[in-house]
């Protein structure tokens, strides 16, 4: 009886050049459209214009990625995770210090420290973003998960600021959560850094003092 067992194992089999070569296609088409995207916004980068930069062919960039919108998703998510492995960002190394924080203002200070980080690498994506949402429902729908997932993100810091015992007794969960969502907005850092021309490190100690005490005031102030 055959089994097909041959066939299967052909079809298993890639190549790893092949492999390697598909990333870096990816990697320059993102790179190509991270840049358009800075410069002249989401409706001002055209796919054709996108592999022209890349150096690839146009149904190149359409086959890799499917639609601009999906481009754009991913060239969030990479600006958000600083690179393309499939690594969420609360399992990454630089966000090991939040849980690695014994107090409430030391858990917000670490995360000021990653609000930081993330707004230097996604603050002008996400302004992008922003401002194609009108008139566009699919960016308009990327704008929405982009909201819930920073509001997921602040769930999960009001989390282990409650584990530890240390939010303010005036203060319950939701509106915790709804006060720091407000303020891991990258839009803060783009307005404040960006555009205002703050240091870093002071908008950071300015990000954190002010998470501390918006969730748990007469704690101590946030340590670096």
């Amino acid at each position: 009886m055959d089994t097909g067992t041959r066939d299967d194992s052909k079809r298993r089999y890639v190549s790893p050049s092949r492999e390697a070569g598909a990333r870096r296609t990816r990697q320059a088409i993102v790179a190509a459209a991270r840049e358009l995207f800075a410069e002249r916004g989401y409706a001002g980068a055209s796919m054709a214009a996108i592999a022209e930069v890349a150096g690839v062919a146009r149904p190149t960039v359409a086959a890799a990625f499917g639609s601009k919108v999906e481009l754009l998703r991913v060239v969030l998510d990479e600006a958000l995770a600083g690179d393309d492995e499939p690594v969420p960002v609360a399992q990454r190394d630089w966000f090991q210090p939040v849980w690695d924080a014994e107090t409430g203002p030391q858990v917000l200070a670490a995360y000021a420290d990653v609000c930081v980080l993330i707004g230097s690498r996604a603050a002008r994506m996400f302004e992008v973003v922003r401002r194609a949402v009108d008139g566009n429902p699919a960016v308009a729908e990327l704008w929405e998960t982009m909201k819930g997932n920073r509001r997921a993100g602040a769930s999960m810091i009001v989390d282990r600021v409650v584990s530890l015992g240390h939010l303010r007794a005036d203060l319950d969960r939701g509106t915790a959560v709804d006060r720091l969502w407000i303020l891991n907005d990258p839009a803060l850092y783009d307005a404040l850094v960006l555009q205002r021309g703050w240091e870093q490190e002071a908008f950071r100690r300015w990000l954190a003092e002010l998470m501390t005490s918006q969730l748990v005031a007469g704690r101590g102030s946030a340590q670096a």
